[in-house]
Parts: structure tokens; C-alpha cells; sequence
């Protein structure tokens, strides 16, 4: 399959200063960035700045970011899912998952992630992508935002839902741990009935086990 990456921005004006929403930029733009130190939700800012670059280097991989000026202030994540998980075992060449999606507190509640959505979504090759998304609540910042994890999975479908992603129901183990935990997905518009079918198996593995 061939990933077509065409490149969108839009402006976005908060409280605490304008923001460029764009991507999907490429390794070498990413690199040249600040990486706010404020984003730790998955490893230590250094770090993950360094997994951002590995991920824009993908085929698949893309990256769209929030920047402040010269430096990162949210981003959100897609490429193929993990080999370890059940989503990789359809070997779907056209099913991406959004991995990763983060914003500094400061910036939260400007409707920074919503944005990073909408942008993603500008391209139209995204329209050729199963996308799907795995919320678990144990990445959730429930400490600083003060909202229990109801709450904050309202909070976290309402964003999905500006990139068009979707409540679907599963029998995951992982994601069947806790009520809070979900499965969300998007279909683009020239996505065939078979990769839909295979996303259904993958969706319900366990359903023969009884």
C-alpha cells in the first residue's frame, strides 16, 4: 500500500497564546523543534521526542503536532499497531491506530487534542485507513484534570469524535479489564466490506472459546 502524507495547518488562538496545529511533519522538522518539557504522560520528554522521529521515519507513520512558537505543546500519534497486540495479527496493511495523543496542561481544555483530530483528518488519503484507537484509563491524567475516569472518558470520546472515531465493542482482554476502557475506530470512505469483516474477527477473537 502506498502512504500518501500531504501536509495541513490551521491556527489556533487560546487564551495563552496561538497555536500551529500541522502535520504530518516530517522527522527532520520534528527534530529541529523544542519538545515542551511538560510532556511526560508516556516516557520522559527527551525520549519521546526521539519516538516521535522514529515514527515520522515510517512508511505509515505519521505525526501531527501543536506548536507554541518553535516548541511542541501537544501531538497525536498513527502507524500500524503493535506486533504484540491482537490488532497486528490481521496483518492489515490499511488499519492504522492512533497511538498516542497528548497535550501540556497548559493547553488543555483550548480544544488542542480536537484540533489535532481535525487536522489529521484534512488529508484525504486518510479516507483509504481503518484507524482505530485503544483508550486505557491507567494513561488517563486523572490527578491533574480532578475528573474521575467517567468523566475523563466523556471527555476523551467527545475529542475521538471531532476525527470521526467511534465507540465499537470488543472482547479484548486488556480492554475488557476495566468498564472505563474502550475501543474506537474510524472507516474512511473507500474502505471495502472485507477489511471491514477482518476488523470485525479481530474485534471478537474469543467468541468461539465457549
Amino acid at each position: 500500500m502506498e502512504h500518501k502524507k500531504t501536509y495541513n495547518a490551521k491556527q489556533l488562538k487560546t487564551p495563552h497564546g496561538n497555536l500551529i496545529i500541522e502535520g504530518p511533519i516530517s522527522s527532520d522538522k520534528l527534530a529541529a523543534y523544542e519538545f515542551h518539557e511538560d510532556l511526560v504522560a508516556f516516557r520522559p520528554p527527551a525520549q519521546q521526542h526521539q519516538a516521535l522521529i522514529g515514527i515520522a521515519k515510517l512508511k505509515e507513520g505519521r505525526i501531527i503536532i501543536a506548536r507554541n512558537r518553535h516548541t511542541i505543546v501537544g501531538y497525536v500519534t498513527y502507524l500500524y499497531p503493535d506486533p504484540l497486540e491482537r490488532w497486528s495479527e490481521g496483518k492489515m496493511d490499511n488499519l492504522i491506530e492512533l497511538g498516542a495523543i497528548e497535550v501540556i496542561p497548559e493547553f488543555r481544555g483550548c480544544a488542542v487534542g480536537k484540533n489535532l483530530l481535525i487536522v489529521s483528518m484534512m488529508d484525504d488519503a486518510m479516507e483509504d485507513y481503518l484507524i482505530i484507537t485503544t483508550e486505557y484509563y491507567w494513561h488517563w491524567d486523572l490527578k491533574n484534570t480532578k475528573l474521575n475516569v467517567w468523566e475523563y472518558r466523556k471527555v476523551m470520546e467527545k475529542m475521538m469524535n471531532a476525527g470521526g472515531l467511534e465507540w465499537y465493542a470488543t472482547d479484548d482482554p486488556e480492554i475488557c479489564s476495566h468498564p472505563a476502557n474502550c475501543l474506537m475506530a474510524r472507516i474512511g470512505k473507500r474502505i471495502d466490506p472485507d477489511t471491514v469483516q477482518k476488523f470485525d474477527r479481530l474485534r471478537f477473537m474469543n467468541r468461539f472459546m465457549y
